[in-house]
Protein backbone atom coordinates (compact mmCIF):
# COMPACT_ATOMS: atom_id res chain seq x y z
CA UNK A 1 0.00 0.00 0.00
CA UNK A 2 1.27 3.45 -0.92
CA UNK A 3 1.80 6.05 1.76
CA UNK A 4 -1.34 8.16 2.07
CA UNK A 5 -3.44 5.64 0.18
CA UNK A 6 -7.19 5.59 0.83
CA UNK A 7 -7.00 1.78 0.72
CA UNK A 8 -5.75 0.66 4.13
CA UNK A 9 -7.03 -2.92 3.97
CA UNK A 10 -4.48 -5.46 2.80
CA UNK A 11 -7.17 -7.77 1.43
CA UNK A 12 -8.59 -5.03 -0.79
CA UNK A 13 -5.20 -3.59 -1.74
CA UNK A 14 -4.36 -6.92 -3.39
CA UNK A 15 -7.20 -6.29 -5.85
CA UNK A 16 -5.83 -2.98 -7.22
CA UNK A 17 -5.76 -2.86 -11.01
CA UNK A 18 -6.28 -0.47 -13.91
CA UNK A 19 -9.69 0.75 -15.04
CA UNK A 20 -9.15 -1.09 -18.34
CA UNK A 21 -8.50 -4.39 -16.58
CA UNK A 22 -11.55 -3.87 -14.39
CA UNK A 23 -13.75 -3.04 -17.39
CA UNK A 24 -12.64 -6.28 -19.05
CA UNK A 25 -14.34 -8.16 -16.20
CA UNK A 26 -17.79 -6.95 -17.34
CA UNK A 27 -19.46 -9.11 -19.98
CA UNK A 28 -22.05 -8.61 -22.70
CA UNK A 29 -25.54 -8.94 -21.24
CA UNK A 30 -24.50 -8.18 -17.66
CA UNK A 31 -26.77 -6.09 -15.47
CA UNK A 32 -24.48 -3.57 -13.79
CA UNK A 33 -25.40 -1.58 -10.68
CA UNK A 34 -23.50 1.72 -10.82
CA UNK A 35 -23.13 4.13 -7.95
CA UNK A 36 -24.12 7.74 -8.44
CA UNK A 37 -26.95 10.16 -7.77
CA UNK A 38 -27.38 13.58 -9.44
CA UNK A 39 -23.79 13.81 -10.62
CA UNK A 40 -22.27 12.86 -7.27
CA UNK A 41 -20.46 9.70 -6.20
CA UNK A 42 -20.55 7.94 -9.57
CA UNK A 43 -17.62 5.82 -10.85
CA UNK A 44 -15.44 7.85 -13.20
CA UNK A 45 -12.79 5.55 -14.64
CA UNK A 46 -14.35 2.13 -15.20
CA UNK A 47 -17.40 3.33 -17.20
CA UNK A 48 -15.14 5.35 -19.49
CA UNK A 49 -12.83 2.36 -20.01
CA UNK A 50 -15.86 0.15 -20.58
CA UNK A 51 -17.21 2.58 -23.20
CA UNK A 52 -13.87 2.45 -25.03
CA UNK A 53 -14.01 -1.34 -24.96
CA UNK A 54 -17.60 -1.45 -26.20
CA UNK A 55 -16.79 0.98 -29.00
CA UNK A 56 -13.80 -1.07 -30.14
CA UNK A 57 -15.81 -4.27 -29.94
CA UNK A 58 -18.62 -2.81 -32.05
CA UNK A 59 -16.12 -1.59 -34.65
CA UNK A 60 -14.81 -5.15 -34.87
CA UNK A 61 -18.31 -6.45 -35.56
CA UNK A 62 -18.99 -7.77 -32.05
CA UNK A 63 -21.59 -5.48 -30.40
CA UNK A 64 -21.73 -5.45 -26.60
CA UNK A 65 -24.52 -4.05 -24.45
CA UNK A 66 -25.27 -4.06 -20.73
CA UNK A 67 -28.05 -3.08 -18.37
CA UNK A 68 -27.25 0.01 -16.31
CA UNK A 69 -28.97 0.47 -12.96
CA UNK A 70 -28.09 3.47 -10.78
CA UNK A 71 -29.39 5.53 -7.89
CA UNK A 72 -30.44 8.37 -10.19
CA UNK A 73 -28.71 10.49 -12.83
CA UNK A 74 -24.93 10.33 -13.13
CA UNK A 75 -22.65 12.28 -15.50
CA UNK A 76 -21.31 12.29 -19.08
CA UNK A 77 -18.41 10.00 -18.12
CA UNK A 78 -20.94 7.27 -17.29
CA UNK A 79 -24.35 7.71 -18.94
CA UNK A 80 -23.13 9.79 -21.84
CA UNK A 81 -20.05 7.70 -22.64
CA UNK A 82 -21.88 4.37 -22.58
CA UNK A 83 -24.89 5.70 -24.49
CA UNK A 84 -22.69 7.26 -27.18
CA UNK A 85 -21.36 3.81 -28.15
CA UNK A 86 -24.84 2.22 -27.90
CA UNK A 87 -23.59 0.19 -24.97
CA UNK A 88 -26.74 0.36 -22.83
CA UNK A 89 -29.55 -2.11 -23.48
CA UNK A 90 -31.71 -1.02 -20.53
CA UNK A 91 -31.43 2.01 -18.22
CA UNK A 92 -33.18 2.68 -14.90
CA UNK A 93 -34.42 4.37 -12.74
CA UNK A 94 -33.66 8.05 -13.61
CA UNK A 95 -31.38 9.78 -16.07
CA UNK A 96 -30.72 13.32 -17.24
CA UNK A 97 -28.01 12.85 -19.85
CA UNK A 98 -28.82 14.31 -23.29
CA UNK A 99 -27.18 11.43 -25.18
CA UNK A 100 -29.09 8.85 -23.14
CA UNK A 101 -32.31 10.81 -23.54
CA UNK A 102 -31.90 10.90 -27.31
CA UNK A 103 -31.24 7.14 -27.46
CA UNK A 104 -34.32 6.44 -25.33
CA UNK A 105 -36.59 8.70 -27.35
CA UNK A 106 -35.49 7.31 -30.71
CA UNK A 107 -36.05 3.75 -29.47
CA UNK A 108 -32.42 2.63 -29.33
CA UNK A 109 -32.33 2.21 -25.54
CA UNK A 110 -34.96 0.70 -23.27
CA UNK A 111 -35.80 2.74 -20.18
CA UNK A 112 -37.83 2.01 -17.05
CA UNK A 113 -38.97 5.01 -15.02
CA UNK A 114 -39.26 3.98 -11.37
CA UNK A 115 -40.05 5.67 -8.06
CA UNK A 116 -36.63 5.93 -6.42
CA UNK A 117 -37.80 4.46 -3.13
CA UNK A 118 -38.98 1.33 -4.98
CA UNK A 119 -35.78 0.36 -6.79
CA UNK A 120 -34.03 -1.54 -4.00
CA UNK A 121 -37.18 -3.52 -3.20
CA UNK A 122 -37.66 -4.41 -6.88
CA UNK A 123 -34.09 -5.70 -7.10
CA UNK A 124 -34.34 -7.68 -3.88
CA UNK A 125 -37.49 -9.47 -5.07
CA UNK A 126 -35.97 -10.13 -8.51
CA UNK A 127 -38.41 -8.05 -10.55
CA UNK A 128 -35.65 -6.58 -12.71
CA UNK A 129 -33.63 -9.74 -13.22
CA UNK A 130 -30.28 -10.69 -11.73
CA UNK A 131 -27.62 -8.16 -10.74
CA UNK A 132 -24.30 -9.41 -12.11
CA UNK A 133 -21.84 -6.62 -11.29
CA UNK A 134 -21.67 -3.61 -8.98
CA UNK A 135 -19.36 -0.70 -9.81
CA UNK A 136 -19.31 1.55 -6.78
CA UNK A 137 -17.25 4.62 -5.91
CA UNK A 138 -16.12 4.96 -2.29
CA UNK A 139 -14.03 7.58 -0.50
CA UNK A 140 -11.80 5.02 1.19
CA UNK A 141 -11.43 1.54 2.66
CA UNK A 142 -10.61 1.12 6.35
CA UNK A 143 -8.06 -1.41 7.67
CA UNK A 144 -10.84 -3.84 8.60
CA UNK A 145 -12.41 -3.59 5.12
CA UNK A 146 -15.27 -1.21 5.79
CA UNK A 147 -16.12 1.02 2.84
CA UNK A 148 -16.36 4.79 3.39
CA UNK A 149 -19.20 6.01 1.15
CA UNK A 150 -18.52 9.00 -1.08
CA UNK A 151 -20.72 11.97 -1.98
CA UNK A 152 -23.82 9.89 -2.68
CA UNK A 153 -25.27 6.68 -1.29
CA UNK A 154 -28.17 5.93 -3.64
CA UNK A 155 -28.67 2.18 -4.08
CA UNK A 156 -25.08 1.23 -3.26
CA UNK A 157 -25.99 -0.91 -0.26
CA UNK A 158 -28.28 -3.05 -2.41
CA UNK A 159 -25.76 -3.27 -5.27
CA UNK A 160 -23.01 -4.46 -2.89
CA UNK A 161 -25.33 -6.94 -1.17
CA UNK A 162 -26.75 -8.56 -4.29
CA UNK A 163 -24.16 -8.34 -7.08
CA UNK A 164 -22.17 -11.47 -7.87
CA UNK A 165 -19.04 -9.41 -8.56
CA UNK A 166 -17.99 -6.02 -7.21
CA UNK A 167 -15.64 -3.41 -8.67
CA UNK A 168 -14.68 -0.54 -6.37
CA UNK A 169 -13.38 2.85 -7.41
CA UNK A 170 -11.57 4.54 -4.52
CA UNK A 171 -11.62 8.26 -5.23
CA UNK A 172 -9.09 10.29 -3.26
CA UNK A 173 -10.66 13.54 -4.53
CA UNK A 174 -13.60 12.95 -2.22
CA UNK A 175 -13.12 14.62 1.17
CA UNK A 176 -11.66 12.32 3.81
CA UNK A 177 -13.99 14.09 6.24
CA UNK A 178 -16.98 12.35 4.66
CA UNK A 179 -16.19 9.50 7.03
CA UNK A 180 -18.87 9.50 9.71
CA UNK A 181 -21.41 11.54 7.73
CA UNK A 182 -23.33 8.53 6.41
CA UNK A 183 -25.99 6.41 8.06
CA UNK A 184 -26.29 3.04 6.30
CA UNK A 185 -29.30 1.12 7.58
CA UNK A 186 -29.17 -2.67 7.29
CA UNK A 187 -32.59 -3.31 8.82
CA UNK A 188 -34.79 -3.39 5.72
CA UNK A 189 -36.55 -6.59 4.68
CA UNK A 190 -39.20 -7.81 2.29
CA UNK A 191 -42.70 -8.63 3.55
CA UNK A 192 -43.69 -10.32 5.79
CA UNK A 193 -40.49 -9.64 7.73
CA UNK A 194 -40.57 -5.84 7.69
CA UNK A 195 -40.30 -3.77 10.83
CA UNK A 196 -40.91 -0.01 11.20
CA UNK A 197 -38.10 2.33 10.09
CA UNK A 198 -37.15 3.91 13.46
CA UNK A 199 -36.75 7.53 12.33
CA UNK A 200 -38.79 10.14 14.19
CA UNK A 201 -36.68 13.22 13.40
CA UNK A 202 -34.64 14.12 10.29
CA UNK A 203 -31.28 13.85 12.07
CA UNK A 204 -31.88 10.44 13.67
CA UNK A 205 -29.13 7.91 12.98
CA UNK A 206 -30.32 4.31 12.83
CA UNK A 207 -27.47 2.53 11.03
CA UNK A 208 -23.69 2.55 10.68
CA UNK A 209 -21.29 4.98 8.94
CA UNK A 210 -19.93 2.40 6.49
CA UNK A 211 -20.92 0.14 3.63
CA UNK A 212 -19.96 -3.51 3.93
CA UNK A 213 -18.88 -5.97 1.24
CA UNK A 214 -16.99 -9.26 1.66
CA UNK A 215 -13.49 -8.99 0.18
CA UNK A 216 -14.00 -12.23 -1.73
CA UNK A 217 -16.78 -10.62 -3.82
CA UNK A 218 -14.51 -7.77 -4.91
CA UNK A 219 -12.84 -8.56 -8.23
CA UNK A 220 -11.11 -5.21 -8.78
CA UNK A 221 -10.16 -2.01 -6.97
CA UNK A 222 -9.40 1.04 -9.11
CA UNK A 223 -7.80 4.17 -7.70
CA UNK A 224 -9.00 7.56 -8.97
CA UNK A 225 -8.57 11.22 -8.11
CA UNK A 226 -11.35 12.84 -10.12
CA UNK A 227 -13.98 15.41 -9.11
CA UNK A 228 -17.72 14.91 -9.31
CA UNK A 229 -19.31 16.68 -12.23
CA UNK A 230 -22.29 18.40 -10.67
CA UNK A 231 -24.34 20.88 -12.65
CA UNK A 232 -24.09 24.46 -11.50
CA UNK A 233 -27.14 26.54 -10.64
CA UNK A 234 -28.08 29.79 -12.29
CA UNK A 235 -28.65 32.86 -10.16
CA UNK A 236 -32.39 33.15 -9.47
CA UNK A 237 -34.10 35.12 -12.24
CA UNK A 238 -37.22 37.22 -11.87
CA UNK A 239 -39.51 34.27 -12.65
CA UNK A 240 -37.86 32.03 -10.04
CA UNK A 241 -37.92 34.80 -7.47
CA UNK A 242 -41.63 35.37 -7.98
CA UNK A 243 -42.32 31.64 -7.57
CA UNK A 244 -40.23 31.61 -4.39
CA UNK A 245 -42.10 34.66 -3.10
CA UNK A 246 -45.48 32.98 -3.57
CA UNK A 247 -44.31 29.89 -1.68
CA UNK A 248 -42.87 31.95 1.19
CA UNK A 249 -46.13 33.88 1.46
CA UNK A 250 -48.04 30.60 1.53
CA UNK A 251 -45.84 29.10 4.25
CA UNK A 252 -46.05 32.29 6.31
CA UNK A 253 -49.84 32.21 6.10
CA UNK A 254 -49.93 28.53 7.05
CA UNK A 255 -47.91 29.32 10.19
CA UNK A 256 -50.13 32.29 11.03
CA UNK A 257 -53.31 30.16 11.00
CA UNK A 258 -51.68 27.31 12.92
CA UNK A 259 -51.44 24.77 10.10
CA UNK A 260 -47.64 24.68 10.41
CA UNK A 261 -45.33 25.27 13.38
CA UNK A 262 -43.10 28.40 13.39
CA UNK A 263 -40.07 26.33 12.32
CA UNK A 264 -42.20 24.66 9.63
CA UNK A 265 -41.91 20.90 9.06
CA UNK A 266 -39.03 19.04 7.36
CA UNK A 267 -38.45 20.38 3.86
CA UNK A 268 -37.97 18.39 0.66
CA UNK A 269 -36.88 20.08 -2.51
CA UNK A 270 -36.45 18.68 -5.99
CA UNK A 271 -33.34 19.48 -8.02
CA UNK A 272 -33.11 22.47 -10.33
CA UNK A 273 -32.82 26.22 -10.62
CA UNK A 274 -36.38 27.00 -9.54
CA UNK A 275 -36.36 24.77 -6.41
CA UNK A 276 -32.93 26.17 -5.54
CA UNK A 277 -34.36 29.69 -5.82
CA UNK A 278 -37.05 28.73 -3.30
CA UNK A 279 -34.34 27.62 -0.90
CA UNK A 280 -32.53 30.91 -1.49
CA UNK A 281 -35.75 32.72 -0.64
CA UNK A 282 -35.86 31.01 2.74
CA UNK A 283 -32.64 32.82 3.63
CA UNK A 284 -34.54 36.09 3.89
CA UNK A 285 -37.69 34.48 5.29
CA UNK A 286 -38.88 34.57 8.89
CA UNK A 287 -38.28 30.88 9.60
CA UNK A 288 -35.54 29.64 11.92
CA UNK A 289 -34.27 26.24 13.06
CA UNK A 290 -35.40 24.58 9.84
CA UNK A 291 -34.88 20.91 9.05
CA UNK A 292 -34.89 18.96 5.79
CA UNK A 293 -35.68 15.36 4.92
CA UNK A 294 -34.94 15.19 1.23
CA UNK A 295 -32.98 13.28 -1.38
CA UNK A 296 -30.48 15.89 -2.58
CA UNK A 297 -28.52 18.67 -0.86
CA UNK A 298 -28.27 21.65 -3.22
CA UNK A 299 -26.41 24.96 -2.93
CA UNK A 300 -29.42 26.57 -1.27
CA UNK A 301 -29.42 24.05 1.57
CA UNK A 302 -25.69 24.46 2.12
CA UNK A 303 -26.26 28.21 2.29
CA UNK A 304 -29.03 27.72 4.84
CA UNK A 305 -26.71 25.59 6.98
CA UNK A 306 -23.98 28.23 6.77
CA UNK A 307 -26.37 30.99 7.83
CA UNK A 308 -27.69 28.98 10.76
CA UNK A 309 -31.21 28.78 9.33
CA UNK A 310 -31.05 25.02 8.68
CA UNK A 311 -30.24 22.88 11.71
CA UNK A 312 -30.01 19.47 10.06
CA UNK A 313 -30.58 17.88 6.66
CA UNK A 314 -31.03 14.22 5.76
CA UNK A 315 -30.48 13.19 2.13
CA UNK A 316 -28.88 10.55 -0.08
CA UNK A 317 -26.58 12.76 -2.19
CA UNK A 318 -25.18 16.18 -2.94
CA UNK A 319 -25.90 18.22 -6.05
CA UNK A 320 -23.64 21.23 -5.71
CA UNK A 321 -22.10 23.81 -7.99
CA UNK A 322 -18.31 23.84 -8.27
CA UNK A 323 -18.05 26.75 -5.82
CA UNK A 324 -20.27 24.99 -3.29
CA UNK A 325 -18.31 21.73 -3.69
CA UNK A 326 -15.09 23.56 -2.87
CA UNK A 327 -16.73 25.14 0.17
CA UNK A 328 -18.05 21.78 1.33
CA UNK A 329 -14.75 19.94 0.87
CA UNK A 330 -12.89 22.68 2.75
CA UNK A 331 -15.31 22.58 5.68
CA UNK A 332 -16.61 19.00 5.61
CA UNK A 333 -15.74 18.45 9.27
CA UNK A 334 -18.01 21.33 10.25
CA UNK A 335 -20.92 19.96 8.21
CA UNK A 336 -20.65 16.43 9.56
CA UNK A 337 -22.88 17.09 12.57
CA UNK A 338 -25.60 18.68 10.44
CA UNK A 339 -25.75 16.36 7.42
CA UNK A 340 -26.86 12.72 7.29
CA UNK A 341 -26.50 10.75 4.02
CA UNK A 342 -28.65 7.61 3.76
CA UNK A 343 -29.53 4.93 1.19
CA UNK A 344 -32.27 6.24 -1.09
CA UNK A 345 -34.69 3.53 0.03
CA UNK A 346 -34.55 5.33 3.43
CA UNK A 347 -34.18 8.95 2.31
CA UNK A 348 -37.31 8.49 0.16
CA UNK A 349 -39.15 5.98 2.32
CA UNK A 350 -42.92 6.64 2.25
CA UNK A 351 -43.34 5.54 5.87
CA UNK A 352 -40.78 8.08 7.09
CA UNK A 353 -41.98 10.87 4.78
CA UNK A 354 -45.53 10.48 6.10
CA UNK A 355 -44.41 10.22 9.74
CA UNK A 356 -42.27 13.36 9.62
CA UNK A 357 -44.87 15.42 7.77
CA UNK A 358 -42.56 16.55 4.99
CA UNK A 359 -43.30 19.71 2.99
CA UNK A 360 -42.65 18.47 -0.55
CA UNK A 361 -41.62 20.96 -3.26
CA UNK A 362 -41.02 19.55 -6.73
CA UNK A 363 -40.82 20.79 -10.29
CA UNK A 364 -43.10 19.77 -13.13
CA UNK A 365 -43.38 20.03 -16.90
CA UNK A 366 -47.10 20.78 -16.94
CA UNK A 367 -50.30 20.60 -14.91
CA UNK A 368 -53.85 20.47 -16.15
CA UNK A 369 -56.73 22.55 -14.94
CA UNK A 370 -57.85 19.81 -12.55
CA UNK A 371 -54.48 19.44 -10.83
CA UNK A 372 -52.97 16.39 -12.51
CA UNK A 373 -49.21 16.80 -12.98
CA UNK A 374 -46.82 15.60 -15.69
CA UNK A 375 -43.22 15.73 -14.52
CA UNK A 376 -41.56 13.41 -17.04
CA UNK A 377 -42.82 13.57 -20.64
CA UNK A 378 -42.76 16.26 -23.32
CA UNK A 379 -45.85 16.16 -25.53
CA UNK A 380 -46.82 12.83 -24.01
CA UNK A 381 -44.18 10.72 -25.73
CA UNK A 382 -40.65 12.02 -25.17
CA UNK A 383 -39.09 11.32 -21.80
CA UNK A 384 -37.23 14.22 -20.23
CA UNK A 385 -35.52 12.75 -17.15
CA UNK A 386 -37.86 10.60 -15.06
CA UNK A 387 -40.10 10.80 -12.03
CA UNK A 388 -37.18 10.54 -9.62
CA UNK A 389 -38.27 10.85 -6.02
CA UNK A 390 -41.06 13.36 -6.57
CA UNK A 391 -43.75 10.69 -6.30
CA UNK A 392 -42.31 9.31 -3.07
CA UNK A 393 -42.68 12.73 -1.45
CA UNK A 394 -45.80 14.05 -3.21
CA UNK A 395 -47.97 11.05 -2.35
CA UNK A 396 -46.82 10.93 1.27
CA UNK A 397 -45.95 14.52 2.19
CA UNK A 398 -47.91 16.71 4.59
CA UNK A 399 -48.18 19.38 1.91
CA UNK A 400 -47.38 18.61 -1.73
CA UNK A 401 -46.31 21.62 -3.82
CA UNK A 402 -45.50 21.59 -7.56
CA UNK A 403 -43.75 24.51 -9.20
CA UNK A 404 -42.94 25.68 -12.74
CA UNK A 405 -42.75 28.79 -14.88
CA UNK A 406 -46.12 29.30 -16.57
CA UNK A 407 -44.74 29.15 -20.13
CA UNK A 408 -41.87 27.52 -22.01
CA UNK A 409 -40.20 27.75 -25.43
CA UNK A 410 -40.45 31.51 -25.56
CA UNK A 411 -44.15 31.47 -24.73
CA UNK A 412 -45.14 28.85 -27.30
CA UNK A 413 -46.00 26.29 -24.62
CA UNK A 414 -48.32 26.77 -21.66
CA UNK A 415 -47.46 24.84 -18.52
CA UNK A 416 -51.17 24.89 -17.63
CA UNK A 417 -53.18 22.85 -20.13
CA UNK A 418 -56.71 21.40 -20.38
CA UNK A 419 -55.40 17.85 -19.89
CA UNK A 420 -51.84 16.73 -19.24
CA UNK A 421 -50.31 14.58 -21.96
CA UNK A 422 -48.87 12.17 -19.38
CA UNK A 423 -49.81 11.70 -15.71
CA UNK A 424 -47.17 11.17 -13.04
CA UNK A 425 -49.00 12.68 -10.07
CA UNK A 426 -52.78 12.54 -10.00
CA UNK A 427 -54.93 15.36 -8.68
CA UNK A 428 -55.24 13.37 -5.44
CA UNK A 429 -51.54 13.88 -4.66
CA UNK A 430 -51.28 17.56 -5.57
CA UNK A 431 -52.08 20.18 -2.91
CA UNK A 432 -50.58 23.36 -4.32
CA UNK A 433 -49.54 24.53 -7.80
CA UNK A 434 -47.29 27.56 -8.17
CA UNK A 435 -46.08 29.55 -11.16
CA UNK A 436 -44.66 33.06 -11.31
CA UNK A 437 -48.27 34.19 -11.92
CA UNK A 438 -49.47 33.01 -8.52
CA UNK A 439 -50.35 30.10 -6.24
CA UNK A 440 -53.38 27.83 -6.29
CA UNK A 441 -54.15 26.04 -3.02
CA UNK A 442 -56.27 23.13 -4.21
CA UNK A 443 -57.00 21.54 -0.86
CA UNK A 444 -60.70 21.09 -0.15
CA UNK A 445 -61.81 22.08 -3.65
CA UNK A 446 -63.94 20.13 -6.10
CA UNK A 447 -62.62 19.57 -9.65
CA UNK A 448 -64.48 22.55 -11.15
CA UNK A 449 -63.33 24.79 -8.27
CA UNK A 450 -59.73 23.62 -8.76
CA UNK A 451 -59.93 24.37 -12.47
CA UNK A 452 -61.07 27.94 -11.94
CA UNK A 453 -58.45 28.62 -9.29
CA UNK A 454 -55.61 27.21 -11.41
CA UNK A 455 -56.70 29.26 -14.43
CA UNK A 456 -57.09 32.45 -12.40
CA UNK A 457 -53.93 32.11 -10.32
CA UNK A 458 -51.37 30.09 -12.29
CA UNK A 459 -51.97 30.39 -16.04
CA UNK A 460 -50.04 32.93 -18.08
CA UNK A 461 -52.24 35.84 -19.21
CA UNK A 462 -51.58 34.93 -22.85
CA UNK A 463 -53.24 31.54 -22.30
CA UNK A 464 -55.81 32.37 -19.63
CA UNK A 465 -58.66 33.29 -22.03
CA UNK A 466 -57.98 30.15 -24.04
CA UNK A 467 -58.20 27.99 -20.91
CA UNK A 468 -61.32 29.77 -19.72
CA UNK A 469 -62.92 29.21 -23.11
CA UNK A 470 -62.16 25.50 -22.91
CA UNK A 471 -63.56 25.20 -19.36
CA UNK A 472 -66.71 27.17 -20.19
CA UNK A 473 -67.46 25.05 -23.25
CA UNK A 474 -66.72 21.85 -21.33
CA UNK A 475 -69.07 22.95 -18.56
CA UNK A 476 -71.90 23.30 -21.05
CA UNK A 477 -71.36 20.39 -23.41
CA UNK A 478 -69.15 17.67 -21.89
CA UNK A 479 -70.32 14.12 -21.23
CA UNK A 480 -70.51 14.91 -17.50
CA UNK A 481 -70.22 17.95 -15.24
CA UNK A 482 -68.09 16.62 -12.39
CA UNK A 483 -64.76 16.87 -14.24
CA UNK A 484 -65.83 18.50 -17.52
CA UNK A 485 -63.72 17.66 -20.56
CA UNK A 486 -64.14 17.94 -24.29
CA UNK A 487 -62.63 14.63 -25.24
CA UNK A 488 -62.02 15.56 -28.86
CA UNK A 489 -60.14 18.70 -27.82
CA UNK A 490 -58.49 17.90 -24.47
CA UNK A 491 -55.09 17.24 -26.07
CA UNK A 492 -55.49 19.64 -28.98
CA UNK A 493 -53.02 22.04 -27.37
CA UNK A 494 -50.27 19.42 -27.56
CA UNK A 495 -51.27 18.44 -31.07
CA UNK A 496 -51.11 22.10 -32.02
CA UNK A 497 -47.58 22.43 -30.71
CA UNK A 498 -46.40 19.24 -32.41
CA UNK A 499 -47.95 20.35 -35.71
CA UNK A 500 -47.47 24.13 -35.69
CA UNK A 501 -44.88 24.81 -33.02
CA UNK A 502 -47.23 26.64 -30.67
CA UNK A 503 -50.13 26.02 -28.32
CA UNK A 504 -51.52 29.50 -28.97
CA UNK A 505 -55.05 29.31 -30.36
CA UNK A 506 -55.21 25.52 -30.23
CA UNK A 507 -58.78 24.34 -29.81
CA UNK A 508 -60.03 27.83 -28.97
CA UNK A 509 -62.56 28.08 -31.79
CA UNK A 510 -63.47 24.39 -32.11
CA UNK A 511 -66.95 23.27 -31.11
Amino acid sequence: MKAGSRITSTAFARKICSAEDAAAMISHGDNVGMSGFTGAGYPKAVPAALADRIGASAAAGDPMRIGVWTGASTAPELDGALAAVDGIELRLPYQSDPVSRARINDGRMEYIDVHLSHVAQMVWRGSLGHLDVAVVEVAGITPDGALIPSSSVGNNKTWLDLADRVILEVNSWQSASLEGMHDIYYGTALPPHRVPIPIVAPGDRIGVPYLHCPAEKVIAVVQTDTPDRNTGFKAPDATSQRIAGHILDFLTAEVAIGHLPPDLLPLQSGVGNVPNAVLAGLQAGPFENLTAYTEVIQDGMLDLIDSGKLAVVSATAFSLSSDAVERFNTNACDYRGKIVLRPQEISNHPEVVRRLGVIAMNGMIEADIYGNVNSTHVMGSQIMNGIGGSGDFARNGYVSIFITPSVAKGGAISAIVPMVSHVDHTEHDVDVIVTEQGLADLRGLSPKQRAQKIIDNCAHPDFRPQLQDYLDRAMSSSYGRHTPHLMDQALSWHAGYVGAGTMRGAGATAG
